[in-house]
């Protein structure tokens, strides 16, 4: 038997139970990994509230780093005793102990240790397709990052110093502005003090940015596409203040042809040479330290309730992790 969180119906955080869950041997292409660290996103959240969906009776967490404790039949990618850690489906990570698809799993470089790995993984896996994939940056480029504070943000402002690329952040408050700028943003916005859509276009002399990256959604949406230059591109990658409502697309054509994607990791990492590539991406950064994950946050699996509380109050800032 092994603690896990599992959720029976959708709704708030009072619906995470902390129970005694059945946990066998691993399967064919499986490998038992006991976490150490646990990471927190916002995601979460949307499959606990229902706004995802996955079927019920189901656990929640997509973010761990462990040790393998066993491997099924045929299981090629890890063995017993290494250091892992891995973001994405299956859900249940908010648990002591799981099996999971070994083609899920990347070995840890020794400079990385499980705290670092678990609140990294998600978060710097979907920086490095944002920057890289979904709009290869260079040096020179110019970019409004939304929630530059949070755990995604941070890492975000580091690495986009670390490529040459001019970063305008928005936050919402004067210290998590403080923290932006500490990490590496060239300008930021406090959007609950100032109209961030202004202030782009002045900080731009008028041009706008090449490229928006808005996790934020509803709130966000229509001042994003008005920040962007002709031929820009809009990438929605979240929905934290709620769903974009429906839009024309002759909203693009008005603005100057713009175009507009809602990426996600799970497709940018579908297969193993693509996840292997992204991580050796992230390890590299972070082992050299060029991108430092600042956590700020730890919590008891247990507590993790009161964890949710405070991310859907944006009372967090920089990365969250549960300690199982």
């Amino acid at each position: 038997m092994t603690k896990a969180i599992r959720i029976n119906r959708t709704g708030g955080p009072e619906v995470m139970e902390l129970v005694d869950v059945e946990l066998g041997p691993p399967g064919p292409g499986e490998a038992q990994v006991r976490h150490e660290a646990i990471g927190l996103n916002y995601i979460d959240v949307y499959f606990r509230s229902g706004q995802y969906t996955q079927p019920l009776p189901g656990g929640l967490g997509m973010e761990g780093a462990g040790v393998v404790e066993a491997v099924g039949e045929g299981v090629t990618e890890v063995q017993v005793g290494d250091r892992v850690a891995y973001a994405g489906r299956p859900i249940g990570a908010y648990a002591e102990a799981r099996n999971m698809p070994a083609s899920q799993l990347l070995v840890l470089p020794d400079k990385i240790g499980f705290d670092t790995a678990a609140a990294m993984m998600l978060q710097g896996l979907t920086v490095q397709y944002l920057f890289h994939r979904t709009v290869p940056l260079k040096a020179g480029d110019t970019i409004l990052f939304h929630a530059a504070a949070g755990g995604v943000g941070l890492i975000a402002c580091q690495w986009a110093k670390v490529m040459g690329v001019t970063l305008i952040g928005t936050v919402g408050s004067e210290e998590k502005a403080a923290l932006a700028t500490e990490n590496g943003a060239h300008h930021v916005i406090n959007y609950n003090t100032e109209n961030f859509t202004e202030r782009v276009k002045e900080i731009t002399g008028g041009k706008g940015v090449s490229a928006v990256y808005d996790s934020i959604g509803k709130d966000t949406f229509i001042g994003s596409l008005d920040c962007l230059q002709p031929l820009g591109t809009m990438v929605s990658f979240g929905s934290a203040s709620g769903p974009v409502p429906p839009f024309s697309l002759s909203e693009l054509a008005n603005r100057g042809s713009l175009f507009i994607t809602r990426p996600s990791l799970m497709s940018y990492t579908a297969s193993r040479e693509d996840l292997e590539a992204a991580a050796k991406s992230l390890f590299g950064v972070v082992a050299s330290g060029e991108v430092k994950i600042d956590i700020r946050q730890r919590y008891a699996l247990a507590d993790v309730a009161q964890a949710h509380i405070e991310l859907e109050a944006r009372k967090t800032s920089g990365s969250s992790i549960l300690l199982p």
